[in-house]
């Protein structure tokens, strides 16, 4: 499993988000390292698809599945809703809900190979 937490330099939500999933991986009982990756420039955040600071990829899927469609890239905060508030970082339940999407075997779709 490869997780990858992408930031802005300066972003406060960074380092607690990268706490977040540890202890969620954790609590899960799953091995895995986290890699940090600054994003710096435009193109980049394009390339890899960022919708702001911090952004959570697990097995190169965003973590935030209705986030997936969205294609408003670029060096910015990142916010996620839980419940009726915005929080900077994502909630225990959404990481929790990744991680073991990426741990589920699913049916390829057409034209794909396993």
């Amino acid at each position: 499993m490869r997780i990858e937490v992408f930031y802005i330099a300066g972003c406060p939500n960074a380092q607690p988000t990268v706490e977040r999933v540890a202890g969620v991986l954790k609590d899960l009982g799953i091995t895995a390292e986290i890699v940090q990756l600054p994003v710096s420039d435009p193109a980049s955040a394009s390339a890899i698809r960022f919708l702001g600071s911090p952004t959570i990829h697990v097995n190169g899927v965003d973590a935030e599945p209705s986030a997936r469609t969205f294609n408003q890239f670029g060096l910015m905060c990142r916010t996620y809703l839980e419940g009726p508030r915005s929080e900077g970082v994502p909630s225990t339940g959404l990481i929790r809900q990744a991680l073991l999407e990426a741990l589920s075997p699913r049916e390829p779709k057409m034209g794909e190979t396993r």
